[in-house]
């Protein structure tokens, strides 16, 4: 650990969490294990067909089967082109209905077309069968390249490019490789639903100052979170026409509660969400799929209802992330000074508006510092599942594309490749792409412990093996989290918030609480709530909810801190700055007559609250910090079998700067796991569909996430530069560290063989193939 200067007594130690009793033993409810009363059990229709108009739907005969008790299709649901919502979550009616049920067209294979409610869950199943759908069958569109073209399938008859303020549409780029009216225009049906883009310098002045221009084309398929629990939703309608949404969920609040407000046209004080525990999400748990199909149910059924998905409903229906094809182009003078970069980002959104183009664009090249740059971003829609977020979403493609050109820069030129990162590191104060300056960060901390690293100081031996590195970067966030803390009588202190624990967040305000107050960690007491119980709080993503949460818990303990000073002053009646905070938790006084010093514990004050002035609480509902710039490096060692394409990871390290480890064991675990979905997404993760659009490979059987005999154990190196825009220093750490592994990886391939990766993930088929047609074209070549 390259560790910041720092004293405390429980932040910066590793305690058990405080639900990990309830998860091991099984005690720990989750949203499947939801039963009411009278509940019915769902299921769903889904298409078989990735681009169909949906000419008649029957479901008489499945209502005619005992046993089931409603049956809904988007029929019953408000389908106008309104934009509800508000934010990031602001959505088209049309689209945010479509993405859990078709509105006239089947967009995906696997779209769900309709659902039925009945006694038992095999009922409901059967009922499925009696649901009569006639379709007409449409040419799918099914990568963003073919989207595109000037004869492609439109998706969505009424969709329209949004263009950036002052685009050059119909003006070809300074690289000659794409021209925008290629795209086509903002007044005719297109797949492009938005076009970004962001400009710094002049880049065309900047490629004339080059001595060395390199570009290329890279590409990413599509790929699922693997989350292990399903999505699950039950809900139950009370006399009073408000609602009840038991769930597994991110965002209680925007995720669920204002979601499903907006869907059934309620007030949003008539929806309660009640958070379970989650068993997984990384970003896709933000989007819901069974609440508001649930909600309808219910309502015509007069039951509650319950849907849960199938592993291959998840797989096929809900939101994976982002395939994309990147175009990028660097200049650089010949000692290796950056000095112009380009990038073209196609990002398939999938059936629906929304994919992460803007997140790419705003990560890309931000470890340099190079004084020109030109983006434009993509956002097509294709015959695809419509995206969710997966950590760091938009940023791993744009940062596999850029730093596979770094590493070929230095092999150009000749130049250690961390040398040349090095040298055009960004720094406090570089001007960045989207116009923001460069807050104080650890960039260049995290590049010179790679560099210092036993890892990339060890020789590496042996035929056909290869190291390679890569620096990603994350914008990370902070958010509105709304604390509830209570000093109970014993001395203990209840902490009440909405902040969904996916990653031990828990543990992380028990410690900030025990902290401040220097108390037992096992003296706080936290757990979420639902939506009627305490005040607004943001998603848990985007890297910041730790940031948020200590810092609203660090404000509500200063205050029950503030109170308990108050109290004691009062009790001994002394001034309040007379009183001083000090450890066992003691709090001490001026002398008293007799000329002893005045001392009373935490819990003297607790067990006498009631008498001496009332119960003492904190409460915050921001907690005021800001989001902070995060860094992660990442060194890989690989061995290349050549007869086979397989790529078997030897050795890996992550570096990441997370301004201040509050829990290092879970620290260290977020850059761990990082690390090994990157090596998914690198080796063996991808959604293969045939020229039908048919999904085959929707189980995770078929669907490789690597096990632990694809993964080797993966060392950490944890980088503290404190964010001054927090009270604890602290900074994101899951998605900086999901943003290196492709480029790591597709350099270490380099470096074993020869051969530069240019598609993602490089399955041994694929690799194979790719070492087979290099040496057929140098045999040819000879």
């Amino acid at each position: 650990m390259v560790a910041a200067d720092k004293k405390y007594r429980v932040i910066g130690t590793s305690p058990i969490r405080p639900d990990g009793v309830d998860k091991v033993t099984g005690r720990a409810n989750y949203a499947a294990d939801i039963n009411l009363p009278g509940m019915l059990y769902a299921r769903l229709k889904c298409a078989p067909h990735a681009h169909a108009i949906i000419k008649k739907i029957d479901v008489s005969k499945a209502l005619a089967l005992p046993g089931v008790k409603a049956v809904v299709t988007s029929a019953d649901f408000n389908t106008t082109d309104e934009v509800v919502g508000s934010g990031f979550m602001a959505q088209n009616r049309r689209f945010l209905v479509g993405n859990f049920m078709a509105v006239d067209k089947v967009l995906f294979y696997g779209h769900p077309v309709a659902a039925v409610a009945a006694s038992s869950p095999h009922i409901a199943e059967d009922a499925l069968d009696l649901i009569e759908v006639e379709y007409e069958v449409l040419q799918p569109v099914m990568d963003a390249m073919s989207a595109i073209a000037p004869d492609a399938p439109i998706l969505h008859s009424h969709l329209r490019t949004a263009e950036p303020a002052g685009a050059a549409s119909g003006e070809a780029d300074e690289s000659g490789q794409l021209e925008v009216e290629m795209i086509g225009s903002s007044n005719k049906p297109t797949n492009v639903a938005t076009h970004l883009q962001m400009v710094l310098g002049d880049v065309e002045e900047g490629f004339k100052q080059a001595d060395i221009i390199l570009e290329d084309e890279f590409r990413t398929g599509t790929v699922h979170q693997g989350y292990i629990e399903p999505h699950s939703g039950t809900a139950s309608w009370n006399p009073d026409g408000s609602i009840v949404v038991y769930s597994s969920s991110q965002g209680v609040f925007a995720g669920v509660r204002d979601t499903v407000a907006n869907i059934l046209d309620l007030p949003v004080s008539k929806v309660r969400a009640v958070p379970m525990e989650i068993g997984g999400g990384f970003g896709a748990k933000i989007r819901i799929y069974c609440e508001p199909v649930a909600a309808m149910l219910a309502k015509k059924a007069g039951h509650p209802v319950k849907l849960s998905m199938t592993r291959e409903e998840v797989i096929k229906a809900s939101g994976p992330a982002a395939g994309t094809v990147i175009r990028v182009k660097i200049g650089a003078k010949n000692d290796g000074t950056l000095v112009a970069g380009q990038m073209q980002l196609f990002f398939e959104g999938g059936a629906f508006p929304g994919a992460p183009v803007g997140g790419g664009m705003n990560v890309s090249f931000a470890p340099y510092d190079i004084p020109n740059i030109k983006m434009d971003g993509y956002d097509i829609c294709i015959n695809r599942p419509r995206n969710a977020a997966y950590r760091a979403p938009g940023a791993p493609a744009p940062t596999f594309a850029i730093e596979s050109l770094i590493d070929e820069l230095a092999r150009r030129i000749d130049v250690d490749p961390m040398d040349l990162r090095l040298k055009n590191a960004a720094k406090e104060g570089t001007r960045r792409p989207n116009g923001t300056r460069l807050t104080l960060a650890g960039n260049v901390e995290v590049m010179e412990a790679m560099k210092a690293s036993p890892h990339y100081r060890s020789e590496l031996t042996g035929a056909n093996r290869g190291r390679g590195v890569a620096i990603g970067f994350w914008g990370a966030g902070s958010g509105a989290h709304s604390v509830n803390a209570n000093l109970n009588n014993d001395g203990t202190v209840t902490l009440n918030t909405a902040a969904m624990d996916i990653g031990g967040l828990r543990a992380v305000e028990a410690q900030v609480m025990a902290e401040v107050l220097e108390i037992p960690y096992e003296d706080v007491n936290p757990r979420y709530v639902d939506t009627y119980s305490i005040g607004y709080t943001g998603i848990t993503g985007g890297s910041g909810t730790a940031s948020g949460i200590s810092a609203s818990v660090y404000n509500a303990a200063t205050e029950i801190k503030g109170r308990l000073i108050e109290r004691a002053a009062k009790i001994w009646e002394v001034e309040k700055d007379t009183v001083t905070f000090g450890p066992g938790p003691m709090l001490s006084g001026p002398a008293d007559a007799d000329g002893k010093p005045r001392t009373i514990t935490i819990k003297q004050i607790a067990s006498g609250q009631a008498g001496t002035g009332g119960f003492i609480s904190g409460h915050t509902d921001i907690g005021g910090a800001t989001g902070a710039p995060t860094y992660s490096g990442h060194i890989v060692d690989v061995e290349v079998d050549p007869d086979t394409g397989k790529v078997t990871v030897l050795r890996y390290t992550v570096v990441s700067d997370v301004g201040n480890a509050l829990h290092p064991a879970y620290v260290e675990g977020q850059m761990q796991g990082a690390a090994v979905q990157g090596i998914g997404m690198g080796l063996t993760e991808e959604y293969f569909y045939d020229k039908e659009g048919t999904l085959r490979n929707s189980s995770l059987l078929d669907y490789r996430i690597p096990t632990a005999l694809d993964a080797p154990m993966v060392d950490t190196i944890i980088v503290e530069v404190p964010h001054p825009g927090h009270p604890l220093g602290v900074r994101g750490v899951g998605e900086a560290s999901i943003t290196p592994p492709l480029g790591a990886i597709a350099n270490a391939i380099h470096d074993a063989v020869g051969l530069r990766i240019q598609s993602m993930p490089v399955t041994p088929r694929h690799l194979l193939e790719a070492l087979m047609d290099r040496d057929e074209s140098a045999g040819n070549a000879k």
